[in-house]
């Protein structure tokens, strides 16, 4: 019974006999790998490009990736100093706000 459920499949309502193939699926799936958001992003904006990264060639413009990955990390920096400084404007203006009301209730006593 086993052995002829192996070799026969159904389509629709009739049995119709499985190619070898078709067999072999039935007994090992190969596991895929999880497809990932930047995966989908990837091919949404290069397909050939997509590509040629699931099948590992490697990119001819390394120079231009590495002089791309350098100016992002360059501007990283730059929004850190930003907020840092802007961090610190902050404090700098509560403690001035801070001393403005203590030199005024200090000038009304």
């Amino acid at each position: 019974m086993t052995l002829i459920a192996l070799k026969w499949g159904i389509r629709g309502k009739s049995l119709y006999p499985l190619q070898n193939c078709e067999l072999e699926n039935l007994c090992y799936t190969r596991r895929m790998r999880p497809i990932r958001s930047s995966d989908i992003g990837n091919y949404l904006y290069c397909r050939r490009s997509w590509w040629y990264r699931k099948n590992g060639t490697p990119s001819e413009n390394q120079a231009e990736l590495f002089a791309g990955t350098e100016l992002h990390k360059k501007h990283g920096r730059q929004v850190l100093a930003s907020l840092l400084t802007r961090t610190v404007g902050l404090i700098l203006f509560l403690a001035a706000i801070l001393l403005l009301v203590a030199y005024c209730t200090a000038q009304v006593i």
